[in-house]
């Protein structure tokens, strides 16, 4: 399939960025995964011809880093964080309900809606682990019962606004998600609190 002329527009204003073109070659691949859900070999050369380098050099880069998808996946992308925070808070038990709802690790659900992965690396979410990206937006405070719900009614898990979905907290987590006060007892802004992000 020929690269549309909306992706090509975006790709082309991507590169005029950098002094050199190869310089897009990440966020090129980004704006073809966020289209089409995947990276093609096809694309490769489409990238590469746009950028002025080889599609070997595209492919280098797409296959080093693991966000990027080179096979179909479903409509929505679950990673689910198993470092070590998430694992002592039970990840494990939220790897094994997906592991027997969808299958092992890369496996999409047999309505293709789903995708799931665990990660390579932490998610940066320690505080509120177990933890997961569900497509850009955090999930946090898991457990394996939620995992049934999430599959089942997927949007509700998708804020609308980037918030992260925190799950059900235990008394010290409710705690630990107020707002901090100053001295007088007055609100003060929540600071470094990440709550959606690009995988």
């Amino acid at each position: 399939m020929a690269l549309t002329d909306s992706l090509r527009s975006t790709i082309t204003a991507l590169r005029d960025r950098y002094p050199q073109p190869r310089s897009a070659v990440i966020p090129a691949l980004w704006a073809v995964q966020e289209a089409e859900g995947y990276i093609s070999a096809e694309r490769f050369a489409d990238i590469a011809d746009l950028l002025s380098i080889t599609p070997s050099e595209v492919e280098s880069v797409a296959t080093f880093y693991s966000m990027f998808a080179l096979k179909p996946r479903g409509r929505h992308f679950l990673l689910v964080c198993t470092n070590v925070s998430c694992a002592l808070r039970g990840s494990d038990g939220v790897v094994e309900r997906l592991e027997s709802r969808i299958g092992p690790s890369g496996s999409t659900s047999a309505d293709g809606t789903m995708t799931w992965e665990q990660t390579v690396e932490c998610l940066g979410a320690c505080g509120y682990g177990p933890a997961m990206q569900l497509d850009h937006h955090f999930v946090e405070n898991l457990t394996a019962e939620e995992i049934d719900d999430l599959l089942e009614h997927t949007e509700k898990y998708l804020p609308s606004h980037g918030e992260a979905h925190h799950g059900a907290a235990d008394a010290h987590e409710a705690h630990a998600h107020a707002e901090p006060t100053s001295e007088n007892g007055e609100s003060e802004p929540r600071k470094g609190r990440r709550r959606s992000a690009k995988r």
